[in-house]
């Protein structure tokens, strides 16, 4: 990609202007120290729609017709899908052994949302039903839902495929009881977990796309905002809190921090995991 990506020529002026503009309706932002990244992840698609250059691409997206459509392929193109089942599991647990049990328990009778918001390929929310089905949790009082900017992403996580990298943290017996064997090296989901999760194309920087997703009881945002600049994380967990619930939770990944936003969820250790709570009710005591 390399000799495409010089071919085309990306100018400090079109690198700011095409960076700034991906920025603006994605939320990823490209640091100068990755500016040859954002060339090769592009120049194929540039080359592709028979541009001469990255400035041509970057009018083609501000001004034409077409530009709407086409960030939707650049989500496709830009975004990491590096995920696997179990990973960062303390949070999980603390998921499925505290926070849900007491959503269940002060919800009375009513559903409790959990929004994996930036799924990849599925993995994650696939291990939650996995867990909940594994404390007996797992019931029609629970709604997962599993989302991501990829639309690449969220159509694999639909067919509930997958390849032995995603299971490099899933222990074996629960491999063996939710997972089967199918052609060329890949292991289906049990349709009875799978069915569990409602999928969707969700892009965190459009508010009208995640508004109703926020009002889930816990939200789990984890490893995406390390690609996000610092605007937009403020500006994303913002608009989290906004709809959420009176009591709910946010789970970030264990190399993320909101210490040093301003935001209105506390930070609070839940069973050995940082976990940031949105409490309502004991803010109007």
């Amino acid at each position: 990609m390399r000799f495409y990506r010089e071919s085309l020529g990306l100018s400090d002026s079109a690198f700011t202007i095409l960076r700034d503009l991906i920025h603006e309706r994605t939320g990823i932002y490209f640091e100068e120290s990755r500016r040859d990244i954002l060339a090769d992840k592009l120049s194929g698609r540039v080359i592709e729609l028979g541009f001469n250059s990255f400035l041509d691409y970057y009018y083609y997206l501000k001004y034409d017709a077409g530009g709407e459509a086409e960030f939707k392929v650049i989500f496709n193109l830009i975004t990491v899908n590096e995920t696997y089942f179990f990973r960062e599991l303390a949070a999980l647990e603390a998921l499925v052994n505290q926070l849900v049990p007491s959503l269940l328990e002060t919800n009375t009778g009513g559903k409790i949302r959990i929004w994996s918001a930036a799924c990849s390929t599925g993995e994650e929310p696939l291990t939650i039903a996995i867990m909940l089905k594994e404390a007996g949790l797992l019931t029609d009082r629970i709604e997962i839902l599993g989302t991501d900017a990829s639309s690449l992403a969220i159509g694999k996580a639909i067919k509930g495929l997958y390849s032995e990298r995603s299971f490099r943290a899933t222990p074996e017996l629960l491999r063996q009881k939710y997972f089967k064997p199918r052609d060329n090296g890949y292991l289906q989901i049990d349709p009875d977990i799978h069915q569990f999760v409602r999928w969707a194309v969700v892009n965190l920087k459009d508010h009208t796309q995640v508004n109703a997703f926020a009002a889930s009881h816990v939200i789990l945002c984890r490893n995406v905002f390390i690609y996000f600049s610092q605007a937009v994380v403020q500006e994303v967990v913002n608009n989290f809190y906004k709809f959420m619930p009176e009591i709910a939770y946010l789970i970030v990944g264990v190399s993320e921090s909101l210490l040093k936003y301003p935001v209105k969820f506390v930070m609070q250790d839940i069973g050995g995991s940082f976990i940031y709570v949105k409490d309502q009710k004991s803010d109007s005591v």
